[in-house]
């Protein structure tokens, strides 16, 4: 007879809004265990799987750390509730929770009140007030008992009330499939899952059910929001927050983000991370919701692994209006599973842009060409070692829907093409991370050679600043004398003069060394390396911190209207490195608005 042997879930703490997908063995008649669904359309053996979800709600009702999820907040900050900041942000576990956090916690207030008056309130009268030791107006009467009016749950629940009622608890049914996805009704509350064998000709449970129990229910964590500040003209000295801004007409954004792949994403390699803000189920989320609050035009995605682009990322940013490109990496070195590997996405608003042409660069292939022609028979196999590295790049060619050409060319199509890429050498590797660059910009420059055509080129180059892959792409060639260039066994990047372009690229972020005093840009630039001008970083894990990821744009053609604002340490919280509950990928999203030049014809 078919049986349950075990259950189990992969994080045991559930977050609003991220399924719950538990794991159960079966053992089948002939002995055999399987992991496969079998649902009461297709029995097995005349028996099937019934699935059902709790919430358990006891008398007590729970408030959780805005800082620390996982704990039970003990007190709360009065100033959030007079500021009518969301409840969720006002609590804390304990006084050095709230005391750590300050720095960060304080913008919140500040936020909100200069949104309640323009000049401000006496933050003593508004907040409270606070000092070093922790101490100061704060509601410490939260504890395992604490209540907060957003923490009831008065809907009503999803099932009729199967419910039991034992020890001052309240199960109330929520679920019956395998999945389970928590909602806010649900924070604060553990959930049981139960699973029972049951007869199909009888619907009854055959033998005891299983059934687990979760830790409580956490909300997910939500980052500041980062805000587009204007780089060009006189609106240079107002920010403009996404929520609330409308694009102009000729204008167009474009976002590019190395989001991690799943596979990447270890324990080992993230262990200050906690394990469930490590779990795909939770950072697919995270990223899904982070990533449409942008609102871009043009997004550029790295690290996309193929099963999750075609079951998740494609699907879910369709529903939001995009259409997608994918090319998935070359499978030569990858050794595992051909369903995870990743690859570059590029997705755009099909009632912003139309697609035109798709071109798809596969380094292994220029690898190739390049060993037949410069490398004795012999060596080639040796030479290949180095060379092939399975990056790809995405270039797609777009036709704008929108126009911000004048009177003198009514009706002109408005083409763009977008380069979407993810250079991932060892950095031992100088010679081949250079010559993938070179091959990439000189593909492009035949595109520019066959049409008048602005140009972006966005991804993860893995190259910080001031090497030569970034100053290729930034100056148009590489010093003779660079450092980089001295480690070339195949003289691939000889003779040195041939190291250019003539593409007009200039990285986007560099704008905000341009720009004038103003609001906001200040505080950019101050995130900035003044000798580079570029950010000091984009990715920030323990190991590492440093630039690695670009927007470069053809300069003749485009200009930078706003950026979106970078993080700096304060935003990431004291002693924090990505990626975090709060920020689900290892790098930080660039996005930048453009507009298009109007230019003479050739």
């Amino acid at each position: 007879m078919l049986s349950v042997l075990r259950v189990h879930l992969p994080s045991d703490i559930p977050i609003v809004g991220c399924e719950l997908t538990p794991y159960v063995v079966l053992r089948r008649p002939d002995k055999d265990f399987i992991t496969d669904d079998v649902p009461e359309s297709a029995p097995l053996d005349g028996h099937f799987l019934r699935y059902k979800w709790y919430r358990i709600q006891s008398d007590r009702k729970v408030a959780v750390c805005s800082v620390h999820p996982s704990e039970l907040a003990t007190l709360q900050c009065i100033g959030c509730v007079k500021a009518k900041i969301p409840v969720a942000k006002s609590y804390h576990c304990s006084p050095k929770c709230f005391s750590d956090a300050w720095q960060h916690h304080r913008v919140l207030h500040d936020r909100a009140a200069s949104a309640v008056n323009e000049n401000g309130n006496e933050e003593e009268e508004l907040f409270g007030r606070y000092n070093s030791s922790g101490s100061g107006v704060l509601n410490t009467s939260l504890s395992g008992s604490a209540s907060s009016a957003s923490l009831t749950n008065g809907s009503t629940p999803l099932y009729p009330a199967a419910v039991t009622q034992r020890s001052g608890e309240t199960w109330f049914e929520v679920g019956r499939s395998k999945i389970y996805t928590p909602s806010a009704d649900d924070i604060g509350h553990v959930l049981k899952f139960e699973c029972v064998v049951v007869d199909a000709e009888t619907k009854l449970p055959v033998g005891h059910p299983n059934t687990l129990l979760t830790s409580r229910v956490i909300p997910a964590p939500s980052p500041t929001p980062r805000r587009l500040i204007p780089v060009s003209g006189l609106d240079a000295m107002v920010p403009l927050d996404l929520d609330g801004r409308i694009s102009s007409t000729g204008t167009f954004t474009v976002l590019s983000y190395n989001i991690l792949s799943d596979v990447y994403a270890t324990n080992d390699t993230y262990s200050y991370c906690p394990s469930w803000a490590l779990s795909w189920p939770y950072r697919r989320q995270n990223l899904l919701r982070e990533i449409v609050g942008y609102r871009a035009d043009i997004v550029c995605l790295q690290e996309v692994q193929s099963d999750h682009y075609e079951e998740f990322f494609a699907p879910e940013l369709d529903k939001h209006g995009y259409q997608a490109l994918y090319k998935r990496k070359t499978n030569e070195v990858y050794a595992g599973n051909t369903h995870t590997i990743d690859g570059c996405a590029t997705f755009f608003r099909r009632d912003r842009f139309s697609h035109v042409k798709k071109y798809e660069v596969e380094f292994n292939k220029a690898a190739q060409s390049l060993t037949d022609a410069l490398v004795p028979s012999a060596q080639r196999k040796t030479a290949l070692n180095r060379l092939v590295k399975d990056n790809v790049a995405l270039i797609v060619v777009l036709d704008a829907k929108f126009s911000n050409q004048g009177a003198d060319n009514p009706g002109k199509r408005q083409l763009l093409c977008v380069a979407n890429t993810h250079i991932n050498v060892h950095q031992d590797l100088k010679d081949v991370k250079l010559w993938q660059v070179l091959t990439l910009l000189k593909g492009l420059e035949k595109i520019a050679a066959s049409a008048d055509i602005p140009m972006l080129v966005c991804g993860d180059f893995n190259s910080v600043p001031g090497s030569a892959p970034h100053s290729l792409l930034a100056m148009g060639k590489v010093d003779p004398l660079h450092p980089d260039l001295v480690v070339d066994p195949l003289g691939i990047l000889r003779p040195h003069n041939k190291l250019t372009h003539q593409l007009p690229l200039v990285s986007a972020y560099s704008s905000f060394a341009r720009v004038g005093v103003g609001l906001g840009s200040d505080q950019q630039r101050r995130r900035m390396d003044t000798t580079t001008n570029e950010p000091l970083f984009t990715n920030c894990t323990r190991d590492f911190i440093g630039a690695l990821d670009y927007i470069f744009y053809t300069a003749d053609s485009l200009m930078v209207e706003s950026l979106l604002e970078l993080l700096d340490e304060e935003s990431l919280r004291k002693d924090t490195a990505l990626p975090s509950p709060e920020w689900s990928s290892d790098h930080i999203a660039l996005l930048a608005e453009f507009r298009c030049k109007n230019r003479p014809r050739r």
